[in-house]
């Protein structure tokens, strides 16, 4: 049997793929995220093992045990579904799961999900790349602090364009600094989407000199740029 490693997408559950849920729908063990919608896990058919291993800062169990636990299920010849929010392999340790699996000899497939980086921005109203606005954009992990090699903001804010910033809330005062430091005008739009596509989502508008004054907890999506000005979602029926 196979162990897939199958994107969530961004938290709206019907923003799955076709692929993942075929999947779901078939499988004898499903290893999920905390974050993972409840109506994604009952997808799984009566008698599936629902095994959570959502990582909350400072609590077991840690990558190593999860990669262990894909690799154990997967020799026992079973079908594995890894449920992972958003994309596998975007900032999603995917790559190191499946890194895991191929060293052990383990059968695998990567299944592709829909990234909040550009699903959060979207369901905002915000195009991260808009023509005459920004031509390009950058998704770059918030987690500054840890011990992985750093993001060079310096060069990241002189590229130009939009700028999309994943697990950044807890460093958001480290990288408006960094941000400004490099460059950028303090006035410059920044757009923070909490919970993007689901029906918690809050939005909030403000700029690169004030995003450390927003209160908003994780899972939250930062886009700064010209393009966080941006309102094209649909209008308001009552408005």
């Amino acid at each position: 049997m196979t162990v897939y490693l199958v994107g969530a997408g961004p938290g709206r559950p019907d923003l799955l793929t076709v692929r993942g849920a075929t999947l779901l729908g078939r499988a004898d063990v499903v290893v999920h995220d905390r974050l993972v919608d409840p109506g994604l896990l009952a997808l799984a058919p009566v008698g599936a093992e629902l095994v959570d291993v959502g990582k909350i800062p400072g609590r077991p169990p840690g990558q190593d045990d999860i990669n262990r636990l894909l690799v154990e299920h997967g020799r026992r010849g079973r079908q594995v579904v890894r449920l992972k929010g958003g994309d596998p392999f975007v900032f999603g340790r995917g790559g190191e799961e499946a890194e895991a699996l191929l060293a052990a000899g383990v059968a695998f497939e990567v299944v592709p999900g829909v990234t909040s980086a550009t699903a959060a921005p979207a369901a905002a109203g915000i195009p991260v790349t808009h023509r005459g606005t920004s031509t390009s954009f950058t998704v770059v992990t918030g987690r500054v602090g840890e011990a992985a090699p750093g993001v060079d903001w310096d060069s990241l804010a002189r590229a130009g364009g939009t700028l999309v910033v994943l697990m950044g809330m807890a460093e958001r005062s480290v990288i408006a600094g960094a941000v400004l430091a490099a460059g950028r005008p303090a006035s410059t739009p920044v757009a923070v989407v909490h919970w993007g596509t689901t029906d918690r989502q809050q939005v909030v508008r403000t700029t690169l000199g004030a995003l450390a004054d927003v209160d908003l907890p994780s899972p939250s999506t930062i886009v700064i740029g010209e393009v966080a000005a941006l309102d094209l979602g649909p209008p308001d029926p009552e408005g």
